[in-house]
């Protein structure tokens, strides 16, 4: 890909992997072509160095715009009061996909509406990155190892 533009990270060689264990069809999925496809997207520069943006199954296309949601997390934990966030695509009429934020706020962080939040982002944020909607919630699900579940965000959505 050109200096700039995003795109997959793919690589190839003998320390990759061999495979997902006991899931087939996602090892030939993976390996595709002979190569790995992590799934990552990233932004390489002029000098070779790539920048991971986020993972492909979460990267959202808004008004004909892709739109990283960890972009748009990071933008969420630069305010004082968020602790965490989570930000996942949903269908909508219009734009094809917009973005609904869940976020948990600091035990001692005064109470944020939505439109509060979303005045605050429009600062740091693009138009079209800023969520539809966003919910504060008491937490977020994760797994065993602590892992965001953004399904069960979107399967609540």
């Amino acid at each position: 890909m050109p200096a700039g533009t995003a795109g997959e990270v793919i690589a190839r060689g003998p320390n990759v992997m061999k495979g997902c264990w006991n899931k087939r069809q996602e090892t030939v999925k993976a390996l595709e072509g002979g190569w790995y496809h992590s799934g990552d997207i990233a932004v390489g520069d002029e000098d070779g160095y790539l920048y991971i943006k986020d993972r492909m199954k979460d990267m959202y296309i808004s008004g004909g715009e892709n739109v990283y949601p960890a972009e748009v997390e990071d933008a969420l934990l630069g305010l004082e009061e968020i602790q965490e966030a989570a930000v996942i695509g949903v269908p909508d009429e219009r734009w094809g996909e917009t973005g609904r934020a869940f976020v948990v706020l600091f035990e001692d962080a005064p109470e944020l509406s939505e439109d509060e939040i979303l005045t605050r982002l429009r600062e740091r944020l693009a138009a079209y990155k800023l969520p539809a909607r966003v919910e504060v919630v008491a937490e977020l699900p994760r797994t065993t190892t602590g892992t965001i579940q953004k399904n069960v965000l979107r399967e609540r959505a």
